[in-house]
């Protein structure tokens, strides 16, 4: 079966294509740009059909490695910058932010892998949350780094993944 052919499947998302989603999105994630996956996550991450953006970042956070969690905490910074997310989740970003230096956690906008670590699934939700409420474009940051991690998508479960493979089919 082709691309579009598996694609076409998916263009009317339903919970019968939710069962089969996992398998086809393998197969698409090989043949499907890292920057065209990468939009189709975002929007599959802004659809009514979907959990929150917040939630699923903090799902994908939790099945992450540190790497990848640092990557995805670095797309964050990257988008609004760290004096606007130091104080969330109880203040555990801007101390990882401000550990071990002179200078305040603001002045920070990478993490480690090893700092990344120390936050939680649930810490990560609620940055993502305010993340979105005060850039809604953070939506397209991080949809364009899990469009290089395709291993990751696979976690946000089969009715995500058919509405990322239904935003794709309808982009062809």
């Amino acid at each position: 079966m082709g691309l579009l052919d598996i694609l076409n499947q998916y263009a009317h998302p339903t919970p019968a294509t939710a069962a089969t989603s996992e398998a086809h999105f393998d197969e698409v994630a090989k043949e499907v740009p890292p920057d065209e996956l990468g939009r189709g996550v975002a929007e599959a991450m802004r659809s009514d059909q979907t959990p929150p953006f917040s939630d699923m970042v903090g799902q994908m956070f939790g099945r992450s490695n540190p790497q990848q969690r640092a990557g995805m905490l670095n797309q964050i910074l990257a988008s609004l910058g760290p004096q606007v997310l130091s104080g969330l989740a109880g203040g555990v970003l801007g101390r990882v932010l401000g550990a071990g230096t002179a200078s305040p956690a603001a002045t920070r906008t990478q993490v480690s892998p090893e700092e990344a670590n120390q936050i939680t699934p649930e810490q990560m939700r609620e940055i993502a949350a305010h993340a979105e409420q005060q850039n809604p474009n953070v939506v397209d940051k991080v949809g364009g780094f899990f469009g290089q991690h395709p291993d990751l998508v696979k976690g946000l479960g089969g009715m995500a993944l058919a509405v990322l493979l239904g935003k794709l089919a309808n982009k062809r």
